[in-house]
């Protein structure tokens, strides 16, 4: 059974299909819904994909906000009505001095991470271009927000808040139509950034590059659908929608680019 879904994926995502696969098995055998932790768009989609014509479990995503980029799934029996807080999500507005300069989502994303939790345990980090708030799962999120003080040369204070409260995030990205005659990263990088294939691998060598926050040195890593690429200096690409081919076998895509 799994070999047949995993011929559908790549081998780096087997690993987390045997993760979904448990979740399954754990919501059939105690017949109780399971949480999962921030998941991202390209595991969202595998998770969507798995449960496919299951008649006895569902699921839903929901990541703090509406169109929430980082997603928490609940997987229920068939009986179950999930709840907004049943998916452990706190949110945290950053209090900083305004007047001295402004934060980063870098820099903050950085910070958190520099407690030594896991990506996963952190959802998006949303702006409106001065008020800065990020969602956490709600088992650390007083282990994070109590070891941090300063993000960069701020001083920081972290301040929880309702879902009511949420700012209406500023989006930058930008969607694309792209014609690539392949789907590795450096041909993507490439044609996306305007720069050439060699320099797009030396990026990629250079450990610049991420897909879905995990950083890779493969200059013919595949990318697909949904997969978010992080350039440093660059910006960001997702993939989504893949168009087809054209008459000379060139692939057509659409994309979201975010450009620094």
């Amino acid at each position: 059974m799994l070999a047949n879904v995993y011929q559908h994926f790549r081998k780096d995502e087997h690993p987390f299909i045997d993760l979904v696969t448990g979740w399954f098995e754990q919501v059939e055998d105690q017949y109780a819904p399971y949480v999962t932790d921030f998941l991202n768009p390209r595991e969202a989609f595998i998770l969507e994909t798995l449960i496919g014509k299951k008649h006895d479990i569902k699921y839903s995503l929901y990541g703090g906000f509406e169109n929430s980029e980082r997603k928490c799934a609940i997987i229920y029996p068939s009986y179950y009505e999930p709840k907004e807080e049943d998916y452990d999500i706190s949110i945290y507005e950053i209090n900083y001095p305004l007047k001295f300069g402004s934060l980063s989502h870098g820099k903050i994303l950085g910070t958190l991470m520099s407690t030594g939790i896991k990506r996963e345990y952190i959802g998006d980090i949303i702006t409106d271009g001065k008020r800065w708030q990020v969602f956490i799962k709600e088992s650390m999120a007083n282990y994070v927000v109590s070891q941090i003080d300063k993000i960069g040369s701020f001083g920081v204070r972290f301040e929880q808040i309702l879902y009511t409260d949420v700012i209406t995030p500023t989006d930058e990205w930008q969607f694309e139509e792209l014609t690539v005659t392949s789907l590795r990263i450096d041909n993507i990088i490439s044609s996306v950034y305007n720069i050439s294939r060699q320099r797009a691998k030396q990026v990629i060598e250079s450990k610049r590059v991420k897909v879905n926050w995990v950083e890779t040195e493969r200059v013919d890593y595949l990318v697909d659908y949904l997969d978010i690429i992080s350039v440093r200096k660059l910006g960001r690409i997702q993939i989504v929608e893949q168009q087809g081919k054209t008459k000379k076998d060139k692939v057509r895509l659409g994309i979201r680019v975010l450009r620094k």
